[in-house]
C-alpha cells in the first residue's frame, strides 16, 4: 500500500510539472519599468519577428499596423493606429513600446 502511494504521489508531481512547464505567459504589457526602460526604445540584439512585435502591439490596443523593418539598433519600426491617432511605433528588446 506505501508503495503504491509513493506512485502515486510521484506520478502526480510529476503531470503537474509537465503541464506547468509547458504553459507559456506573454504579458500583452510592456516589460516591467526599470530605470532603464524610461529611455525606450533601448538598442539591442532582438529576438522578437515582425509577427511577435506586431501581436504585442495588437494586445495593447494598436490597429491598422503596418509594416514592421528592424533598424540597425534591433528595434521594430513602423505605423499603427491607436485611440485614432495615427502614429509611429517601435517595439524593443525588451518589449518596450514607444510610439510619437
Amino acid at each position: 500500500m506505501r508503495k503504491q502511494l509513493i506512485v502515486l504521489t510521484i506520478l502526480a508531481a510529476t503531470a503537474s510539472f509537465g503541464a506547468h512547464a509547458q504553459t507559456s505567459t506573454t504579458s500583452p504589457m510592456p516589460a516591467p519599468k526599470a530605470d532603464a526602460d524610461k529611455n525606450a526604445p533601448l538598442p539591442g540584439a532582438n529576438s522578437f519577428t515582425e509577427g511577435q512585435a506586431k501581436s504585442r502591439l495588437e494586445a495593447n490596443g494598436y490597429t491598422n499596423i503596418g509594416e514592421l523593418k528592424k533598424d540597425d539598433n534591433g528595434v521594430w519600426k513602423g505605423s499603427a493606429t491607436h485611440g485614432g491617432a495615427k502614429l509611429t511605433v517601435s517595439v524593443d528588446y525588451r518589449g518596450n513600446i514607444t510610439r510619437n
